[in-house]
């Protein structure tokens, strides 16, 4: 993939969040509403979006912003498979990290 592609394409994903972020700060459910897993699909995509943006940029990849994605993503998905124990597998995400890094 040239540069120019992962332009284009960050370029279209921060579109493509934009729609999705704005519909899930209008979203109105809260943690005790049955529509708050729809919500949390909203954020989900939103992470994910983030993800794409991290791992697409010409640049070097920034780990920390990788951790932060997945560590994300992973919350997020814990709601919907919480027997796979996702949250749990994020500890791991930072455990070899030295202070100041």
């Amino acid at each position: 993939m040239t540069t120019e592609e992962r332009e284009e394409m960050i370029k279209i994903s921060w579109e493509l969040h934009n729609q999705v972020e704005t519909s899930y700060l209008d979203h109105p459910a809260t943690k005790q509403d049955e529509a708050w897993l729809e919500k949390q699909r909203l954020l989900l995509a939103d992470m994910a979006l983030h993800l794409l943006q991290t791992s697409v940029n010409p640049e070097e990849i920034k780990l920390d912003r990788l951790r932060d994605n997945l560590h994300a993503i992973l919350t997020i998905a814990n709601e919907f498979l919480p027997e796979a124990k996702l949250k749990e597998a994020t500890t791991n995400l930072y455990s070899n990290i030295k202070l100041g890094e």
